[in-house]
């Protein structure tokens, strides 16, 4: 493959999650082209820091960089040409037909490999554990808190999901709430709402969920749709600081900083 300027560069996301959004702040604003693909009926909880509520908007704005769901070919250039990401609703990723990316970003976060192979890409980029690098893709990036986060990893995969949410504000598993019962669900309170202990959170198909610990809710999952038994539904920041539901986490950029030194390797190089 013959050198191409960074501003060329064309890199697809599978995922517009936190994470996934994070590494699409980073690359965009390093001069990069990105497009998002998603799922029709996303379930990501930080929604404000997600570019995948633009499938439920139209239109969402994460630090000043809009993302706008588009589809074909011309939306998404329309996107590049204003500075935008696109996110296109792609499930089975097509798009990576038509578009042929130089580097494919895996951000889905599945903690498995859910059809991501070396051939997709010049550069196959995996986040987080269920992917190995020099075997369905070219580099994993290290997506636990810790001494590693935001390595490069090379050969081999990421540390193992412990199931176990990162501690923050002294909090861990408790600051996480997960679906009492499998159904619809129904928010009760908004993303930077102040909640107490006890408090009513969300309904999952009438049965109410309350907060386990006071603080800031920073994440809950869009109304209308259809929640699992113990999946993550709402997230609750204990340290109270409303303007982190609204940036992105300190974790999104690490992974963002690793993906980003990918990049530069494998085109500086």
């Amino acid at each position: 493959m013959s050198r191409k300027r960074l501003k060329e560069i064309i890199i697809l996301i599978k995922g517009g999650g936190e994470m996934a959004s994070g590494v699409a702040q980073r690359l965009v604003r390093s001069g990069l082209r990105v497009c998002i693909t998603e799922i029709p009926h996303p379930l990501a909880i930080r929604r404000r820091v997600s570019f995948c509520e633009a499938v439920f908007t139209g239109k969402t704005v994460i630090e000043g960089l809009v993302g706008r769901r588009v589809s074909g070919k011309e939306g998404i250039r329309r996107c590049w040409k204003n500075g935008e990401v696109p996110i296109v609703i792609d499930p089975d990723c097509k798009l990576r037909t038509m578009l042929s990316p130089d580097v494919l970003v895996d951000a889905i976060l599945a903690k498995r490999n859910t059809g991501t192979s070396l051939g997709d890409a010049p550069l196959v980029i995996g986040l987080g554990p269920g992917f190995s690098a020099g075997e369905d893709v070219h580099c994993v990036i290290e997506t636990n808190r810790g001494h590693n986060l935001g390595k490069v990893i090379e050969r081999g995969g990421a540390e193992p999901d412990t199931g176990i949410p990162g501690n923050i504000g002294g909090y861990a598993a408790e600051r996480v709430l997960r679906a009492p019962v499998s159904g619809r669900f129904q928010g009760k309170m908004e993303i930077g709402d102040r909640v107490e202990k006890g408090e009513i959170v969300a309904e999952v198909e009438g049965v109410p969920l309350k907060a386990t610990i006071p603080g800031i809710l920073r994440g809950i999952l869009h109304d209308g749709l259809t929640a699992d038994r113990n999946m993550k539904v709402a997230d609750v920041d204990p340290r109270g600081v409303p303007g982190h539901c609204l940036t992105v986490s300190e974790k999104a950029r690490a992974i963002a900083g690793g993906v980003l030194e990918a990049i530069l390797k494998r085109f500086n190089s």
